[in-house]
């Protein structure tokens, strides 16, 4: 079943998401497992809200890549999970 993920990072920079970025999807290649990417700047921060196949796949990438990535820019953020029932698209 696939999965929501939302990454709310209070004080987070641009600068400090596109460090992550391309340490984790060079040239913005998705991972295996990972349907969708969406990431912009909120009012205190940055936000990034991902679907993927599993959360076993997405956990794979957080302990494989992810946390490391986030932990060398100095972002310290607990993501959400959800369970996907619907997705629409134009």
């Amino acid at each position: 079943m696939a999965i929501g993920i939302v990454f709310q990072g209070p004080g987070v920079t641009r600068a400090q998401y596109e460090q992550v970025l391309q340490q984790v999807a060079p040239n913005n290649q998705p991972p295996p497992g990972m349907q969708y990417h969406a990431a912009g700047a909120t009012e205190d921060g940055w936000c990034v809200v991902e679907i993927w196949d599993s959360q076993e796949g997405a956990q794979r990438f957080f302990d494989e890549k992810l946390g490391q990535a986030l932990q060398a820019a100095n972002i310290n953020i607990k993501p959400t999970f959800f369970q996907i029932v619907n997705t629409m698209q134009s």
